[in-house]
């Protein structure tokens, strides 16, 4: 039975940071933390760093030339071998707006994937499509857009075994608020995305059981003083969660620091909506079918030029609110760790250092430069 505890400046527990102390782990599983060590066990010493819980992405279409939408389990694994080294532990595996058929494929994929040692956790299925509406399509495929349809979510949950935990929606589909409130008998979280909808819309949407905004100001109707739009019910709705990503290109830093002052840090999320070309050098990919091109830091469709997810890794995007001085390290450990895990239903099972839970976790440096990954107590990555 593996036994050690980490000896670290400052650990960020749920009762708020506190340090520094030692982090006991026993056979891959958290102990407790405590001020001093105990006589009998190994003790691991990181200097001045700082242990976070292991990040939680739940959006993230692929990675390291990896994607969800290749519908093979050998590029789910590699995405999950790949993400420790962004700080990521438990991630949702995003498909794209495709056709029904590749969505009962990806979905029967991540349904039988089976987690391995020192591999980012596939905690389940983020449905992103195929129920938007063409003018903030964004980089989804228009030819595959469709109205909500309660018969195709059941058929893709049962084709997961129960895996779907999160489904979005355009609010001004037909149907839409309905559809909402049934995703939630089934037991999904509805986020609502890449729409033209009204404020009126939307709120009806959440008031029907939707609770989460993606990557919010990205592909939604902005706020204006006579119509709030997608954007003005995000920030007026106390009770959603709010996805941000937080690379610099997708949203203004100053436009991030209102989301956070609006929903409070309890209720934003950074994510990635990253693709296949993260991790990558620049040059030319594919998000799903639409050729895409990476350089100076984002990916773009080459028909349009619209962004195309990002190539954000989750532990930048922690470090990016502390730089831009928008959050506290504690307030971005909390935005990548807790609150994705509270806005998807998994709170239970990641985003936090808890005893009891496997030991899942992300050491900073005091400036919060990624240094080490650990995955159920096992080294999975390291500067």
């Amino acid at each position: 039975m593996a036994r050690f505890a980490l000896r670290a400046e400052r650990f960020f527990l749920p009762s708020g940071p506190t340090g520094p102390g030692y982090l006991e782990v026993r056979d891959r599983v958290i102990v407790g933390f405590s001020k001093e060590a105990h006589e009998d066990v190994e003790i691991r010493d990181l200097e001045d760093a700082w242990v976070a819980p292991g990040l939680v992405d739940v959006h993230i279409h692929g990675y390291l030339d990896h994607d969800v939408m290749d519908l093979s389990e050998e590029a789910l694994s590699g995405m999950a071998a790949a993400l420790p080294r962004t700080g990521t532990t438990s991630f949702l595996a995003t498909t794209l707006t495709a056709p029904p058929d590749e969505l009962d494929q990806a979905c029967a994929i991540i349904g039988n994937h089976v987690d391995a040692p020192r591999a980012a956790k596939v905690e389940g299925v983020h449905l992103e499509g195929p129920f938007f509406t063409e003018k903030h399509k964004g980089a989804q495929n228009g030819a595959y857009l469709i109205d909500p349809s309660v018969e195709l979510l059941e058929t893709w949950i049962d084709g997961c075994a129960g895996k779907v935990v999160k489904v979005d929606v355009a609010p001004e589909r037909h149907g839409a608020a309905e559809f909402c409130a049934k995703a939630v008998e089934l037991g999904c979280v509805v986020g609502l995305a890449h729409s033209d909808a009204s404020y009126e819309e939307a709120k009806a949407c959440v008031d029907a059981g939707a609770t989460l905004f993606i990557h919010t100001y990205n592909g939604m109707s902005g706020l204006a003083h006579r119509e709030p739009g997608m954007v003005g019910c995000a920030l007026s709705t106390p009770e959603t969660f709010a996805e941000i990503i937080c690379d610099g290109h997708h949203v203004h830093p100053a436009a991030a620091k209102i989301v956070m002052r609006a929903k409070g840090f309890d209720h934003v999320c950074l994510i990635t909506d990253c693709m296949r070309a993260g991790g990558m050098p620049d040059g030319d990919f594919h998000l799903g079918e639409l050729p895409v091109i990476v350089s100076g830091g984002t990916a773009r469709l080459k028909d349009g030029g619209n962004l195309a997810g990002s190539i954000l890794e989750l532990d930048r995007a922690v470090r990016n609110v502390v730089d831009w001085g928008i959050a506290s390290p504690a307030e971005a450990v909390r935005m990548a760790t807790l609150n994705p895990a509270r806005s998807a239903g998994m709170d239970d099972v990641c985003g936090q250092i808890i005893p009891g839970r496997d030991a899942d976790l992300c050491v900073f440096s005091p400036s919060m430069e990624h240094l080490a990954t650990y995955v159920a107590g096992e080294l999975a990555w390291q500067a």
